[in-house]
């Protein structure tokens, strides 16, 4: 590949046993997060190919400040809480970043990262990124289960 990026925010693309979806973010080391079926995830380039006769936007210059598409294609609600149960904690913590990165753009207050009791490898991993991002206010253990975490922005 040359010093260039191959999708931008806005290509359609089909991600590999996934399905369709709209690049929203171009992110560091060949990675993107993706918008499928309403729901956001991080892919990396070789799992991406061109979707729809490999749409993209009209002006590939100016895409990253372009606005993203009508919220109407989204869901009207915004997701409020995630589930990191089966990940491992590197998927787990790429898995809350977009998460979080969605929520805090969406306007969310307040989100739930469901993230298990048992081992507790994840809940560390969790408070660990947690604690650095700046956009979170406060976190704690939900009183009434352990096994999620309750976050404000």
């Amino acid at each position: 590949m040359t010093g260039s990026r191959r999708f931008i925010v806005g290509d359609h693309v089909h991600v590999a046993s996934i399905g369709k979806g709209v690049v929203r973010e171009v992110r560091n080391g060949g990675r993107y997060l993706v918008d499928v079926k309403g729901r956001h995830m991080v892919a990396a380039e070789g799992q991406l190919t061109a979707g729809e006769s490999g749409k993209r936007r009209t002006t590939p210059g100016a895409a990253q400040s372009l606005p993203k598409e009508p919220e109407t294609a989204s869901p009207p609600h915004a997701v409020t809480s995630i589930d990191l149960h089966g990940l491992t904690t590197d998927e787990a913590v790429a898995a809350l970043d977009a998460f979080l990165s969605d929520a805090i753009l969406g306007g969310s207050a307040a989100v739930r990262v469901i993230h298990g009791r048992s081992g507790g490898r994840l809940k560390a991993a969790v408070h660990t990124r947690l604690r650095m991002v700046a956009a979170v206010r406060s976190f704690r253990v939900d009183p009434s289960n352990p096994g999620v975490t309750l976050v404000t922005f």
